[in-house]
């Protein structure tokens, strides 16, 4: 199938909420436990935790659609006063539509969605090898470490990655 990115919807969050909840069991239950996955989903994947993605200023939300599902899902979000950072807070792609460019073709329009910005950048959980050889070939380079990925008390240790522009 060929998938197209758009801009997500209203319509399309259950649809997005369902696509991480699968691709966080399927890369992240080895790491942390299905039951600490399926907590971080429903706190973190619900339609109600997506819903303000949709009028979030100076942000993309994109889906990668083939007409009859959704194959992958990013969003990025700029709050620096000059917009030249812009942080990439999902990639995700169904794992069995992995390896097809859908996470290159997400990673293209986010980027280009934000013209006046001087670099990206993404927290990547360390044990997610997938994800670093991706980030890598994309031109990520590792720049530090947090305690506390996605949110500011997860205690979730990860990677920050950033790409020049």
């Amino acid at each position: 199938m060929t998938f197209f990115v758009r801009t997500a919807s209203r319509s399309d969050l259950q649809a997005i909420s369902d696509l991480l909840g699968e691709t966080w069991h399927d890369t992240y239950d080895g790491i942390y436990g299905p039951a600490k996955v399926a907590e971080i989903t429903a706190s973190w994947h619900s339609v109600t935790a997506l819903e303000p993605r949709l009028t979030r200023p100076e942000s993309e939300f994109v889906v990668a659609d083939d007409g009859t599902r959704l194959g992958g899902v990013a969003f990025a979000a700029s709050s620096d006063p000059e917009k030249k950072l812009v942080v990439l807070h999902q990639l995700y792609v169904r794992p069995q539509c992995q390896r097809q460019g859908i996470g290159r073709d997400l990673l293209d329009e986010i980027v280009d969605a934000f013209p006046d910005a001087a670099r990206i950048r993404i927290e990547v959980e360390a044990a997610n090898e997938k994800a670093i050889r991706f980030y890598e070939t994309h031109g990520f380079a590792e720049v530090g470490r947090t305690a506390n990925c996605g949110a500011e008390d997860s205690g979730i240790p990860a990677l920050v990655y950033e790409k020049t522009l």
